[in-house]
């Protein structure tokens, strides 16, 4: 474990709440898109923070880290319903792409949590 003391579970989880959430609506505001998604920012951008950020968060706190990868990621549809206005119709189908997207996502936490917990 590094010298600093790993974060809380509540602290992690609010962390990923809200940076995936800044994460989409940062995007959106930056390109001009109602759905962060549809801008290419976001693949080129948004996307690889949420990887990083979910990385970090399974260093700074190592315990089951998956649920830090998948907080980042699927806060995101429901930050879009909030904001975009777009209605529900295509959100069975946009829930079942985040999920994908959070896979990698939960692998990156899980590889940040393993480095966390490597001897020194």
């Amino acid at each position: 474990m590094p010298s600093e003391k790993p974060w809380s579970e509540p602290r992690a989880l609010w962390t990923a709440l809200a940076g995936g959430a800044l994460i989409w609506v940062g995007i959106g505001l930056i390109s001009g898109r109602a759905e962060a998604w549809d801008s290419p920012l976001y693949w080129q951008v948004g996307y690889p923070l949420s990887l990083l950020l979910a990385g970090w968060l399974g260093y700074r706190c190592p315990i089951r880290t998956w649920r830090w990868g998948l907080a980042v990621l699927l806060v995101q549809p429901m930050v879009m319903v909030l904001t975009s206005g777009s209605g529900f119709g295509l959100l069975p189908l946009g829930l079942i792409l985040f999920a994908v997207l959070a896979l990698p996502a939960v692998v990156v936490a899980r590889l940040g949590g393993s480095v966390s917990r490597r001897p020194e």
